[in-house]
């Protein structure tokens, strides 16, 4: 049994989420059941340690590329409402996830971000890192977030977590494109890096929250109920179109990251 404390901070990690991502649907899993963040990722980078220089070298790398088509395909990955948020992955799974062709995998998507999304707030919450816009004082790709994103720490990224998941769910149901996928999947988080709204010790630790919630999702009955049906509608999607998937691959040719230290 949880005790009141842990109520309160389960509490207190669904306000901070719900101020940056508004009107949702629940999860699979119930927040107080999700993984830890505060137990599994590291502490966030210290400044003047060697995780906090290479984070702002990144940075300082992203900032050269914007401008281009690898910014603006950022742009467009920070929108996490549907159907636009799930449309990053469109070439990659060769579909369109669309409420009238796929409504479960849409629901799929839209319960999933919430698992994966909210998995990240405990540590958000307790590190409170600033974001590097608020450090080296480039633009931001969403200038119109500015405000909320001050406000929300940046370690881990929550939106790295929520395109993790997504691959590796789409995965599951797509294997023969799984490459792909994953490939997108890594890439969606990169672009928070090239937003300027993320370090990259943000993004590798959103990743792991990612992979964590979707292991916890795979025990409730619903989900797995979804991913069937999600299959199915999968198999009868029509053929992808009004997507330019060849401006998508030259735009990802753009950003090389660096690894993570």
């Amino acid at each position: 049994m949880m005790s009141a404390a842990s109520l309160s901070h389960a509490e207190e990690v669904n306000a901070a989420f719900a101020a940056v991502m508004g009107d949702l649907p629940d999860g699979y899993v119930a927040p107080e059941a999700l993984p830890d963040s505060l137990l599994l990722v590291p502490t966030a980078p210290q400044y003047g340690s060697a995780r906090k220089a290479a984070d702002e070298a990144t940075a300082a790398a992203a900032i050269e590329i914007q401008g281009t088509a690898r910014f603006d395909l950022a742009r467009r990955d920070a929108n996490l409402h549907f159907p636009e948020a799930t449309d990053a992955f469109a070439c990659a799974l060769g579909a369109r996830i669309t409420v009238e062709d796929t409504p479960r995998l849409q629901q799929l998507m839209a319960r999933s971000l919430v698992d994966a999304g909210l998995s990240t707030y405990k540590a958000k919450t307790e590190y409170k890192r600033n974001r590097p816009f608020m450090e080296n004082g480039a633009p931001i790709c969403t200038p119109e977030d500015e405000e909320k994103l001050r406000t929300d720490g940046s370690y881990p990224s929550g939106h790295t977590a929520i395109g993790w998941a997504w691959a590796l769910i789409l995965s599951e149901l797509a294997p023969d494109r799984t490459d792909a996928l994953l490939a997108r999947g890594i890439q969606f988080g990169e672009s928070r890096i090239i937003c300027n709204v993320h370090w990259r010790n943000d993004v590798t630790t959103g990743r792991l929250m990612g992979a964590s919630a979707v292991a916890i999702m795979h025990a409730n009955p619903e989900f797995i109920a979804d991913m069937k049906a999600a299959k199915a509608e999968l198999a009868a999607a029509p053929p992808l179109s009004g997507v330019d998937c060849a401006a998508e691959a030259e735009a990802l040719k753009i950003w090389s990251s660096p690894p993570a230290r």
